[in-house]
């Protein structure tokens, strides 16, 4: 159903979606493993990640993954840059989360643990953030301001 925001159509539109969701999640048996991915360098490092480019397959990100290669991670593409928030339902692995910019600086880095509902938030409105394990980026000394690279942020330079 497409309709205009604003219009009575649009918020029952919203509505349903928003009823819908937490049972198109709970639908999802296993992890998704079989997303399109890119690779992204993070100075000398090279990061092969995941793409969530779809609300669903935003909405189910790394959920239900039992482990994941430390070179490995999960890009979120969204269509604008707004502030970004994450949780950690039904995610058992620790995470950081890079909040990044579309040119890709590193905005803020959080830190999230597994199965929790906290959420976890970008300091200023961004169209991307790229999970990866916990401690990755602190160990390959990765902070708020280091750009990564990557076909993501050459488009939009």
């Amino acid at each position: 159903m497409f309709s205009k925001p604003g219009t009575l159509a649009g918020a029952l539109a919203l509505a349903m979606a928003a009823l819908l969701s937490p049972l198109c999640a709970s639908a999802q048996e296993g992890p998704q493993m079989n997303l399109q991915r890119v690779k992204l360098s993070a100075g000398m490092h090279i990061i092969d990640a995941q793409v969530a480019l779809t609300p669903e397959q935003r909405q189910i990100g790394l959920m239900f993954r039992k482990e994941m290669p430390q070179q490995e991670g999960m890009i979120f593409v969204f269509e604008q840059a707004s502030q970004q928030c994450f949780w950690m339902k039904n995610t058992l692995l620790p995470l950081t989360a890079a909040f990044v910019a579309d040119d890709g600086t590193i905005v803020n880095l959080a830190d999230m643990k597994p199965q929790t509902t906290e959420p976890h938030c970008s300091a200023k409105p961004v169209r991307y953030v790229l999970e990866m394990n916990k401690g990755w980026f602190a160990q390959k000394g990765i902070k708020a301001g280091s750009k990564l690279g990557g076909p993501p942020f050459e488009a939009r330079r």
